[in-house]
């Protein structure tokens, strides 16, 4: 009878989040996990800066946030502001070049460079092979 007691009271101690279901500790008070808290928070976001006129510290302001999570957001790429004329303002610059970018933390043509040295490396340590009808065999110096 103890043991069911314990059981049933584990079970009615178990929370889950009410948006993605993952489980929540004990201690944690709130409905929604963090995971979700953080995702509702940047639709809002998106949403404010979609309807207004704002800029990064407007946005902090209003939703009592860190400046540097906005800022952080804008590195990521996920969220950006237009100016009047239509430009997009992101005021990220390429961590490998320092050219201005819209998104993201590195531009375009330094993320091909990189994935082409990746590729290069790649191809350099595999070890040469001659291929006989779908059989792979090493290359042997005689």
């Amino acid at each position: 009878m103890k043991l069911e007691n314990n059981i049933n009271k584990n079970i009615t101690e178990i929370r889950e989040c009410k948006q993605c279901g993952r489980s929540l500790d004990k201690d944690y008070n709130d409905d929604l996990c963090p995971a979700c808290k953080e995702m509702n928070l940047f639709a809002e976001v998106k949403e404010y800066i979609r309807l207004n006129d704002v800029k990064e510290m407007d946005v902090a302001r209003h939703f009592d946030i860190p400046i540097s999570k906005v800022r952080k957001w804008i590195k990521q790429g996920r969220i950006e502001y237009k100016m009047p004329d239509g430009k997009t303002v992101s005021g990220v610059k390429c961590r490998v070049c320092g050219k201005k970018i819209e998104f993201g933390i590195i531009c375009p043509e330094c993320l091909r460079r990189q994935k082409l040295k990746v590729i290069a490396k790649q191809e350099q340590s595999q070890p040469e092979e001659m291929r006989f009808l779908g059989e792979r065999q090493a290359v042997k110096d005689s």
